[in-house]
């Protein structure tokens, strides 16, 4: 087992290049995130996971794969799946549609997504998907809108745990996110550094109240870079309260814990400083992070991507990072436990046939 590699990274094109696989080779990094700009077709993305695969059996292939708005491959064969706000109206229309509508349609159409977007990224090589959103639907967040299931933390743990249980039928881990919640603020954290003044005895009974609920469920989690100034002055994800005091302490969870990308705004600025990838990434990893994302930086030369890899190697030499052989266990855990199915053979699957005729 490599001694810890945290580094999910990305790559420019729909092959890997030189460069793309001596990064890859890194010893710090542990995967690579996929976007639409990977994709042309199905041969093509297979040609491409089995390509990474090739560098490094372990690296762990991730996709942000929700449905709706937020499906990274729309084409040839792969079902577009929808939005997580479907499943919560499909849950609301209860009883007004006959024996098939109503919460347990929505539960049920929910466990089909969940199989649906992991046996088809499976097909193609990809291990994981950052998914499901647990954050609640308060009507004011652009970023999240119709990605988020509902705006009652029941509903939304009810259906997330549905969706969780397709995924592992499938043989894939899961992602919550975004930790403890980032449906309530209005700026999008990609461009700005959203605040959320409200009290940690609210945001515990509300937006982060599916976590305790599902904790047996999940394998992952993913913090919000969001400030919660009444807890603490750091966004979410660079947080130790939040990290080790809260989720891992009070909340009890003991899976992998990711960052956000490190190059939204929202990461970008750690005590009103504006700090650089590897600091941010170092802040993250002492925080309670086990693994760190840095995201569209290997466009053009990608120097970014080579400086986070050479300054957090730097930074492990000076004492200022120090290796997890529990946070390695816990991303490789997130590896797919079986061996996929091809896409002729996932074709002619029942449980798969099945799951297609379920969904909304």
């Amino acid at each position: 087992m490599t001694e810890h590699a945290p580094i999910i990274l990305d790559i420019a094109g729909t092959t890997l290049s030189t460069t793309d696989c001596r990064r890859l080779a890194h010893p710090l990094t542990g995967g690579v995130i996929l976007f639409a700009r990977n994709w042309h077709n199905r041969a093509q993305l297979l040609e491409l996971t089995s390509a990474i695969k090739a560098v490094r059996h372990d690296l762990l292939i991730c996709v942000d794969h929700e449905g709706g708005r937020v499906q990274r491959f729309r084409s040839d064969g792969f079902t577009h799946l929808p939005s997580m706000r479907v499943l919560g109206e499909m849950w609301m229309n209860d009883g007004k549609g006959g024996p098939g509508s109503g919460a347990l349609r929505a539960t049920n159409a929910a466990t089909a997504v969940g199989y649906v977007l992991a046996s088809e990224l499976r097909s193609c090589g990809v291990d994981f998907s950052f998914a499901p959103v647990l954050d609640l639907d308060w009507g004011v967040s652009g970023v999240i809108g119709d990605r988020a299931f509902h705006s009652d933390a029941r509903v939304v743990t009810l259906l997330a745990k549905s969706l969780m249980h397709g995924l592992l039928q499938a043989g894939m881990a899961n992602c919550g996110k975004h930790f403890p919640g980032h449906g309530f603020v209005k700026a999008d954290s990609h461009t700005e550094v959203p605040v959320d003044t409200r009290s940690l005895r609210a945001l515990l009974a509300h937006d982060a109240a599916p976590y305790p609920w599902l904790r047996s469920t999940l394998t992952s989690v993913m913090p919000a870079h969001v400030i919660y100034p009444k807890v603490d002055k750091r966004p979410a994800g660079f947080s130790h309260k939040w990290l080790q005091d809260i989720l891992r302490g009070k909340l009890g969870f003991d899976g992998a814990i990711f960052s956000d990308d490190l190059s939204m705004e929202g990461a970008r600025r750690i005590d009103d400083a504006l700090v650089s990838y590897t600091d941010a990434a170092v802040v993250a990893l002492q925080a309670g992070c086990d693994l760190v994302l840095l995201c569209n930086q290997s466009l053009g030369e990608g120097t970014e991507v080579d400086e986070l890899l050479d300054g957090l190697a730097a930074q492990q030499a000076q004492g200022c990072w120090q290796p997890s052989a529990d946070s390695e266990a816990r991303r490789v855990a997130l590896l797919p436990p079986t061996l996929s199915l091809d896409w002729d053979d996932l074709l002619r699957q029942p449980a798969y046939l099945q799951a297609l005729q379920m969904l909304p």
